[in-house]
């Protein structure tokens, strides 16, 4: 029989240690889903993955979490949070102001595991890549479904916001990137129409309440980061002249659009194949410049 949150809470309040089950739930909180074999890669790359699983299980038996089986996969599970396991991480000190999302069933589970489970892949190349070069990018600093006005009522839904430490000796450097993550199942136009929304966010600014004369207070952006991230497209789902395309199509309204070319001429902005960062790590020169050049870096846009 399931267990309430306040009767575990004092086995998983986080430690100074962070135990391996209160990392379990803080990712599935943080990522809303991942499988065994992504929490395995995010959390304990260098260990058994049975180091991973069995925590997993204890923690469906106590009502925490739960699974959904991927079709035609051999049975490889996707995890998420049930609702006690949401009211649990709310407290969490890592997780503070994240709006909790439990997965009632799963049902609804298999509908938002293809998209959530590919932008959680596009994580892990990042991650992989950061530890092969020494740089800082852990499993908290990419954060999944970003909100932010657009004024009028509307509202910008980045995929994820990523932070990213450079470190080359002595000098680090710090980076911020907006992840777009395009599975082929949208159209190419309405893909390309995302740079407009972000073109939108880089000029937005709240106006005061109350004041007779438009004050500025500066781009409503300031209030998360100091400088405007990159913006980064992943693409995957699609044949490789397709994708090609898709690319194309993104270069088309960065040229076309004057409110993007003006988000161009201040924002790097890059995209990429997932199954080309994955195999030779988003460092390698496989970002095409959404304003034309040769595949580079991310680093280097």
């Amino acid at each position: 029989m399931p267990v309430t949150a306040t009767e575990t809470a004092a086995s998983y309040t986080p430690g100074p240690a962070e135990p391996l089950p209160h990392q379990l739930l803080s990712a599935l909180a943080q990522h809303r889903m991942a499988t065994t074999s992504q929490l395995h890669d995010l959390l304990r790359p260098s260990v058994a993955r049975q180091t991973v699983s069995t925590p997993l299980n204890k923690l469906r038996q106590k009502g925490l979490v739960d699974y959904t089986v991927l079709p035609q996969s051999n049975r490889t599970r996707a995890w998420y949070l049930t609702g006690e396991g949401a009211r649990l991480t709310r407290d969490f000190p890592a997780l503070r102001g994240r709006p909790p999302y439990p997965i009632s069933s799963a049902t609804a589970a298999s509908l938002k595991t293809p998209h959530t489970l590919t932008v959680v892949r596009a994580h892990l190349a990042f991650a992989a890549d950061a530890r092969r070069l020494g740089h800082e990018h852990g499993p908290w600093d990419w954060t999944p479904e970003v909100s932010h006005p657009l004024g009028e009522g509307e509202r910008l839904v980045a995929d994820a916001v990523m932070h990213y430490t450079v470190v080359d000796g002595e000098h680090r450097r710090k980076l911020r990137a907006f992840v777009e993550v395009d599975r082929t199942t949208m159209s190419s136009e309405r893909l390309a129409v995302k740079l407009i929304e972000y073109a939108r966010l880089h000029e937005y600014e709240v106006q005061p309440v109350g004041r007779r004369r438009p004050t500025s207070t500066g781009p409503s952006w300031l209030k998360w980061y100091p400088v405007f991230p990159r913006l980064l497209f992943v693409l995957t789902g699609a044949s490789r002249s397709r994708l090609g395309d898709r690319i194309g199509d993104l270069q088309a309204m960065v040229a076309q659009h004057p409110l993007v070319a003006a988000l161009a001429r201040e924002v790097q902005l890059g995209a990429a194949v997932l199954e080309d960062i994955e195999q030779h790590g988003p460092s390698g020169s496989v970002w095409v410049p959404l304003v034309g050049g040769e595949p580079r870096p991310w680093t280097a846009l």
